[in-house]
């Protein structure tokens, strides 16, 4: 988190978002004392903690509103929040008259709005309406609240989808997040060729050996020889994050080849085809990224595994050691 903050800042952006107060504690512990909001309602027990830290909150229910009202007694000032509106996702957030009528009641608890925002639930599907729905809500949220002056100085809805495909919904401010790291939200979307990402995931061959023609390989002998060839031994596994339905067709690249995963991919390893390739242990293995020309990107491993890119890079496992490196 804390490494991502500081490229986000020096790339230009004004405000952090983070999902957890926890999250925004890290940052303010490394000494990051951008804006951050956090993008849901603060723990019980966490408030007062949270505020003292200067982390902007989010309100989306009663009870939020409460916590947080007494928490304030505590804190100095009067915190500024951001009132979460459910435009018609469904997940979180106050349907508009509820918002509107919390809204209302921010003087009297010792809040001020300072921002107003919703979420998008399908930015990415270009030919859509609902995208154009939600913000006609959102709008009129807005509208209604500045006829009984409410008015929030920042008003935001646009995630990666929107940002990409829905420039009339970038109001105050865009919460980038897939896209900042390169993976697109939809592979439809305009301005998807332009983004390059920002993560590769690397590992060396830790074993190679000769495997003759109708040898098995690994558990349940998925992958069958079906001549002599060559079998390179990786260490990652599904405990890494790797997706054990990549078995027996999770593309690597080796030697600037794209070569194929042969059997099950195991808690910890995974094999691999390399035919009559040379390898040698040591050799670099491109799990995501590019290696010469060849490349494999996120998207690629979540069609195959039927899921979406966020998942892909999100599941990478804490023991996975990361580099930073900068541009």
């Amino acid at each position: 988190t804390v490494p991502v903050a500081r490229a986000a800042l020096q790339a230009g952006a004004t405000w952090l978002g983070v999902a957890l107060v926890e999250e925004g504690l890290a940052l303010r512990e490394a000494g990051i004392d951008a804006p951050t909001l956090v993008l849901t309602e603060f723990p019980p027990g966490s408030e007062e903690a949270a505020l003292r830290a200067d982390l902007t909150p989010t309100i989306y229910s009663e009870d939020g509103l409460s916590r947080l009202a007494v928490a304030t007694d505590a804190a100095a000032g009067t915190p500024g929040v951001h009132v979460k509106v459910d435009t018609g996702m469904h997940r979180v957030g106050l349907p508009p008259d509820r918002a509107i009528e919390l809204v209302g009641r921010l003087d009297d608890a010792g809040l001020g709005l300072q921002g107003l925002w919703t979420h998008f639930a399908k930015s990415e599907e270009m030919g859509d309406d609902f995208t154009a729905r939600q913000l006609g809500t959102f709008r009129r949220t807005v509208e209604e609240l500045s006829l009984l002056g409410h008015r929030p100085r920042y008003l935001h809805a646009a995630n990666s989808g929107a940002v990409l495909a829905h420039p009339e919904s970038h109001l105050d401010l865009v919460r980038v997040g897939i896209a900042m790291y390169g993976v697109a939200p939809g592979l439809e979307l305009p301005g998807v060729p332009a983004l390059r990402p920002a993560l590769s995931w690397k590992s060396a061959v830790s074993l190679v050996k000769r495997v003759g023609a109708g040898e098995g390989v690994s558990y349940g002998l998925r992958f069958r020889a079906e001549r002599a060839t060559t079998i390179a031994t990786v260490p990652v596994g599904y405990a890494d994050g790797y997706p054990r339905s990549l078995t027996n067709r999770g593309p690597v690249l080796i030697g600037g080849r794209r070569l194929r995963v042969a059997g099950t991919v195991t808690m910890d390893q995974l094999m691999v085809d390399c035919e009559d390739d040379p390898v040698e242990v040591g050799d670099e293995v491109v799990l995501i990224g590019r290696q010469g020309a060849a490349e494999v990107r996120a998207e690629e491993l979540a069609e195959l595994t039927g899921t979406i890119g966020y998942e892909i890079v999100c599941g990478v496992s804490e023991r996975v050691p990361r580099e930073y490196l900068w541009a």
